[in-house]
């Protein structure tokens, strides 16, 4: 009689050291850069980064640029830089989290990057201006949350549309192919 690990023994785990490594060097190559790029955002959110101390790289920058420009002109130029900025920082981390998830051996990341990335954008937004408001010399705002929001969800439809674009594309090339 044969026992029931006989009649069909299960899969093994794919526990060599090369299958291993390589499911390693996989996760640290789609999670790495989100990692890293959460690092930058989080530091851009002390001190170190705030109005007064951008306005000492904006400021000269802007008189080199435009001699002439006023001060309320060098004053509203900062400030849409600075809202840039979290525009662009946020637009980034939605692409490396598209990125990670989209490749994600986890069928509910990779069916649903989209929702994931978004909403690791708009936690983050928060808990950032969250963080924010205990450093004396920044400003908590929701608004610039919206507007981090803004750039996390501009960068993932503009992934969207690239996509949709390139599936066309592929499947246009296959119809030639198949008809002709």
């Amino acid at each position: 009689m044969t026992t029931r690990s006989e009649q069909s023994p299960t899969p093994a785990r794919s526990s060599t050291p090369e299958r291993g490594a390589q499911t390693w060097r996989g996760r640290l190559w789609r999670y790495g850069p989100l990692v890293v790029w959460l690092g930058v955002i989080s530091f851009a959110s002390t001190g170190a980064l705030s109005a007064s101390n951008t306005s000492r790289i904006v400021r000269p920058l802007l008189l080199w640029l435009f001699p002439g420009i006023t001060e309320g002109a060098l004053l509203e130029v900062h400030f849409l830089v600075r809202k840039a900025a979290h525009f662009t920082e946020y637009a980034i981390l939605a692409l490396l989290a598209a990125r990670a998830f989209l490749s994600s051996s986890r069928l509910a990341l990779s069916r649903h990057w989209w929702l994931a990335s978004f909403s690791l954008v708009a936690v983050y937004a928060l808990l950032d201006e969250y963080h924010q408001s205990f450093v004396a010399s920044r400003t908590a705002s929701i608004y610039d949350s919206m507007i981090d929001a803004a750039g996390g969800a501009c960068a993932l439809l503009l992934l969207l549309l690239w996509q949709a674009g390139r599936n066309k594309r592929s499947r246009a090339e296959r119809r030639s192919r198949a008809g002709g």
